[in-house]
């Protein structure tokens, strides 16, 4: 069954509240190789709600780029700009998984930075909290 996009939206918008609170709960105990992780998936998702929202679902299964979905909704809402620099994130996309992206290093052990998981956090939480105001202004 097709769901509406707006409920589509609130259940990707819901799915990226409770991934960041798990990230940040990941940056806390210092496990900060799945926090970034998550912070950019976080990020990823909430930028999807608001493409469902924006009834674009084409868009929302083309990529797992923060900064392509950024480019995307940047076309159509410019108040996006003031997460711009959460494009960042996608650094963490894969190098945070697979020892083998990391050559001579185990991404558990190589990310070890708390100031790298805070300004993830924050990069993360900018996304969220905007997409959070822009589907409830427009619900």
């Amino acid at each position: 069954m097709k769901r509406p996009y707006k409920e589509e939206a609130l259940r990707w918008l819901t799915h990226a509240k409770d991934e960041f609170e798990d990230a940040d709960e990941l940056r806390k105990r210092g496990r900060f190789y799945l926090a970034l992780f998550h912070f950019q998936q976080a990020a990823e998702k909430a930028l999807k709600a608001y493409l469902y929202l924006r009834a674009e679902p084409a868009q929302v299964l083309y990529t797992h780029s923060v900064s392509d979905l950024l480019k995307m909704i940047l076309v159509i809402d410019m108040d996006f700009t003031e997460a711009k620099d959460a494009k960042k994130l996608d650094e963490y996309y894969y190098i945070t998984l697979y020892p083998n992206w990391l050559p001579g290093d185990v991404p558990s052990r190589f990310f070890d930075d708390p100031d790298e998981a805070e300004e993830a956090m924050c990069l993360a939480k900018s996304v969220v909290e905007l997409v959070e105001r822009k589907i409830k202004a427009a619900t």
